[in-house]
């Protein structure tokens, strides 16, 4: 490392940008649109020869140029990144990458989580991380038939209760996930917070963190998959993997999945879903969206609701619990981060 040196690129220094994505493209990687640090090796005429960035608590696009390697340039660049990490206060971290390269990874003294062969490989820095998540779960595991749905709840609404109570029509104990990530317009705590509320009169229902195992496609890391069509279709088998060994946990058979028939990515999820879970014993079953009229009830149409200040369109669209919280003083934060949002009706 004596004729290089690790630099911190900032989004506004476009130069520096510039010469980070015409590396990455040059070892086909597509720059991640989440990002939240990036850096650069460069060499001594100030050529970036290696870079690596960080989101949250994982470590994302990182490439060192063919021209160099083999002189250890990675290691340094994901020492770097994990010691950022740890100066950030994230000691629990991710990757996810390609086949080829988890190895590499496992050598780092990383270990694996899951994995879609041919597509890519989903690890963590702590052996017993997905261990004590699925030892926890099972604590709470029911004598009875035991069934799931995950969502995001970006916020509650009468669908997503419709959801839930069409599920547990079906078994004994629902065990509701709710996606952790903080990438919602509503913030976890709160989205947690209404599906708890919106769930107690139903005595089968036991809600969850969905902890950093099952992300958002919103947060998905996307880099090294070639098109739109590969993210969706490796994020769902992804998906579908870790939740096997939740299920498995559990004693879960059934998981039910909200039917969404305007949204392409969805509807690829849901088929992918569809396809491998019962190959590991768990049924998956489409739920009809609940509408009104002849539009199906959606948290986006919630969230414009909120932004034009339409408390009708509110009201007959969520729980009586969700539409306290946001007739409520505490809300106000909350609203007011959705109307200065711009377009509300993404994930």
């Amino acid at each position: 490392m004596s004729d290089y040196t690790i630099t911190q690129v900032y989004p506004s220094d476009a130069c520096m940008i510039a010469r980070v994505d015409e590396l990455l493209e040059a070892e086909g990687i597509e720059r991640d649109g989440n990002l939240d640090y990036t850096c650069a090796i460069v060499d001594e005429d100030y050529r970036v020869v290696a870079t690596g960035s960080c989101f949250g608590n994982t470590l994302r696009c990182m490439a060192v140029s063919s021209a160099h390697q083999g002189e250890g340039l990675m290691n340094e660049l994901v020492g770097h990144l994990i010691e950022k990490q740890y100066e950030r206060g994230n000691m629990h971290l991710f990757v996810y990458t390609k086949v080829t390269a988890a190895k590499f990874f496992l050598d780092l003294g990383f270990y694996e989580i899951a994995r879609v062969d041919g597509t890519l490989v989903f690890l963590e820095n702590r052996h017993d991380g997905f261990a004590s998540y699925l030892s926890a779960l099972a604590k709470t595991r029911r004598d009875g038939r035991s069934a799931a749905v995950v969502m995001n709840a970006n916020p509650f609404t009468r669908g997503h209760r419709h959801l839930i109570e069409t599920a547990m029509a079906s078994c004994d104990t629902l065990h509701v996930f709710v996606v952790s990530e903080d990438a919602s317009l509503v913030p976890f705590s709160v989205r947690k917070r209404l599906v708890c509320e919106g769930c107690a009169d139903l005595p089968g229902a036991v809600v969850h963190a969905s902890g950093p195992y099952i992300i958002s496609s919103a947060t998905f890391p996307s880099y090294f998959l070639k098109d739109a069509a590969t993210v969706n279709e490796g994020h769902a088998r992804l998906d579908a993997a870790v939740f096997c060994r939740i299920a498995e946990a559990l004693g879960i058979t059934e998981r039910f999945v909200g039917e969404e028939p305007t949204s392409q990515v969805t509807s690829i999820y849901n088929r992918v879903l569809c396809e491998e879970l019962p190959r590991a014993g768990v049924a998956c079953t489409v739920i009809p969206r609940l509408a009104q009229g002849d539009t199906p009830i959606s948290a986006s149409n919630v969230r414009r609701a909120l932004q034009v200040g339409d408390l009708d369109a509110l009201r007959a669209l969520v729980p009586d619990t969700t539409y306290r919280y946001f007739t409520s003083e505490e809300a106000a934060p909350v609203i007011e981060r959705i109307k200065a949002a711009g377009d509300v009706a993404h994930y």
